[in-house]
């Protein structure tokens, strides 16, 4: 196991263990989540544990053309239940997504100083969010890390059945026009893969990052 230190490095992707696991410690200073989201390396850890990074092996990704919508989802993106914005409420959303219950999970991993960390990201127009609205309340969202043409989905949060879907599915459409070549889903969802995420190889994503990001 890699250890990291005060210098801003992290060890060739290949280092990473079998659960995707390839280094403990550091911080989570803009310099080093740069360098670590230009790697495909993300911060996931629990309270009370140290900073844990991963590369898994293979990656669960999606191609924007690749966007499966259903006819019911079709359905909800017409019938005006919601709203769709980007980059309204970034605050709230990232508070949603460590607040909200998840099926079979205890706790969540977005720490005060996670909050903090993607907050300055946000200030510098690098990580953004996208949100739902029903009723003028927030109803959903997700936010993420936007370098070069690749964006890191972080986390999302549905408050009301289908809202996090409208959100995702509207910033997808969104992202395709502005030229994105591909969505880090980072590990495998059912909810994600019913919209056309897939895994592909870790060498494979590196050379997309390599190609996408200056």
């Amino acid at each position: 196991m890699y250890f990291l230190t005060k210098e801003i490095v992290f060890p060739p992707v290949e280092m990473a263990d079998d659960d995707g696991l390839l280094a403990i410690g550091g911080d989570l200073s803009i310099e080093r989540l740069l360098l670590a989201y230009k790697k495909g390396i993300f911060p996931w850890y629990n309270e009370s544990e140290p900073v844990c990074w991963w590369c898994p092996h293979p990656r669960f990704v999606l191609f924007p053309e690749e966007l499966k919508v259903s006819k019911s989802m079709q359905t909800v993106l017409n019938n005006g239940s919601f709203r769709f914005t980007i980059n309204k409420a970034f605050d709230r959303v990232i508070a949603n997504c460590k607040s909200i219950t998840r099926k079979d999970q205890e706790g969540t991993w977005i720490q005060p100083e996670v909050i903090d960390a993607y907050t300055k990201l946000h200030r510098m127009g690098i990580a953004v969010s996208a949100e739902a609205w029903a009723d003028g309340e927030l109803a959903g969202g997700l936010y993420g890390v936007l370098m070069g043409k690749i964006f890191f989905g972080e986390s999302m949060f549905s408050k009301k059945t289908n809202a996090s879907k409208f959100a995702f599915i509207n910033f997808v459409k969104q992202l395709q026009k502005q030229g994105i070549k591909l969505i880090d889903c980072q590990v495998y969802t059912a909810h994600l893969e019913s919209l056309g995420a897939r895994m592909i190889d870790r060498k494979y994503f590196s050379e997309l990052l390599a190609a996408n990001i200056s």
